[in-house]
């Protein structure tokens, strides 16, 4: 297959992978393939539908590590579904009447574009496989190289997604100067809700990430400067269920004891019986474009803080959110490693016309490899039985 021109975009919510994905995409095809121009599309299926692309230009190879540096994603990105015409037209990217799917195939035939890279998770990638599925019909042969990005780690059959241990690492950065708040009132109960729609995955990951910093931190051990007062007292996520009286006596010894208690909670946890209460009550229930409940407006942190108040004899409640502030950071090394991996992987497999999404495959014995369109899909739960979650609940009294 000749390739004269590759296109890349990055769609979805941030995570600590995408300028470095970006970087390491633009670093490979100038060490193996220098001859072959390179576009991005601005700000995800957006750019694209709307013919919005920028050259990488010589100075751009040249300096394209430095974007390993760097949270964010140097070509920005939106949340676009191009199966989704009635949005697409509402925000402007269409006209009424126009298939968005056939508008980005135009688009691209208009660049010449050989190869696609998206860098996203499964809603970014599954859009990309509709994409490609629709110019095969058309007599169109495009070749879609998709790289997994989600913080939530919860993309079937992929065994870890770019950017999630990052994510886990800075919330647990981010806890550290949350918990400190405890010590400006008496009994003080802090809900750290952390991001994870249907999947628990980053919630456990950060609290086990907080509590090996509490356990090497070398604390005074005096008054509130102790390790059981900084630490993690309990962690919820949405495939293990709890008995909410239960957890309020356990925790309200804790509270008694130390005179506060930190817990860590999945966005998606309690979400369930939240919607549900909305439903009865005749409430709207806030959605995306993809039909997914709008976490940040039912509050679910909110909601686990009514719940474990008053049963702990809570003089001051605090919510807070570590999302924006996880999902926004550099990659780590840990990181840094699998996204060189994966996209030094997806530059070759698109230069032999290779479609699908680069990732260690769970069901292949996590070999990294180009993993087929169809097999990809979201919602895959955090596996709770697993050794270093069940051995985190063992430590904090919570099994």
């Amino acid at each position: 297959m000749t390739v004269r021109t590759v296109a890349m975009l990055t769609a979805g919510g941030l995570a600590p992978c995408l300028s470095a994905a970006v970087g390491g995409l633009i670093e490979h095809y100038t060490e193996v393939a220098p001859d072959v121009r390179i576009i991005a599309y601005l700000n995800g299926y957006a750019g694209l539908l709307t013919g919005k692309s920028v050259e990488v230009t010589d100075k751009v190879r040249a300096t394209a590590k430095r974007l390993h540096a760097f949270g964010g994603s140097p070509i920005g990105n939106s949340r676009v579904r191009l199966t989704n015409a009635e949005d697409c037209i509402k925000r402007g990217l269409v006209q009424p009447g126009e298939d968005p799917l056939q508008v980005a195939a135009e688009q691209l035939r208009r660049d010449g574009v050989d190869v696609l890279h998206t860098i996203g998770g499964d809603d970014t990638n599954g859009t990309a496989a509709d994409l490609a599925a629709f110019l095969d019909s058309h007599g169109y042969r495009l070749t879609v190289v998709g790289l997994p990005k989600t913080i939530d780690n919860d993309v079937i059959p992929i065994r870890q997604t770019l950017g999630a241990w990052s994510a886990a690492e800075q919330g647990a950065l981010y806890a550290r100067n949350i918990i400190a708040e405890s010590s400006s009132n008496p009994r003080v109960l802090i809900v750290h809700e952390v991001m994870g729609r249907n999947c628990g995955w980053l919630t456990a990951a950060t609290a086990l990430a907080h509590h090996q910093w509490v356990k090497d931190a070398g604390f005074a051990e005096w008054l509130e400067n102790s390790a059981a007062r900084w630490d993690v007292h309990g962690v919820y996520v949405p495939e293990r269920p709890f008995d909410i009286a239960e957890e309020a006596a356990r925790l309200r010894r804790t509270m008694d004891e130390q005179g506060g208690v930190n817990l860590f909670i999945s966005e998606g946890a309690g979400v369930r019986e939240i919607v549900a209460a909305m439903e009865t009550a005749g409430d709207p229930v806030p959605r995306d474009p993809f039909g997914h409940v709008q976490l940040d407006k039912v509050n679910p942190g909110e909601w686990f803080g009514r719940q474990f108040a008053k049963a702990l004899g809570a003089e001051k409640v605090l919510v807070q959110k570590s999302g924006y502030f996880a999902r926004s950071a550099p990659a780590n090394d840990v990181d840094l490693a699998l996204i060189r991996a994966c996209t030094t992987y997806a530059v070759d497999a698109a230069l032999r016309g290779e479609s699908g999404v680069v990732g260690e495959d769970e069901e292949r014995r996590n070999e990294l490899r180009v993993i087929e369109f169809e097999r990809i899909a979201g919602g895959k739960a955090f596996d709770t039985s697993v050794p270093w979650f069940t051995q985190l609940l063992r430590e904090l009294g919570q099994a």
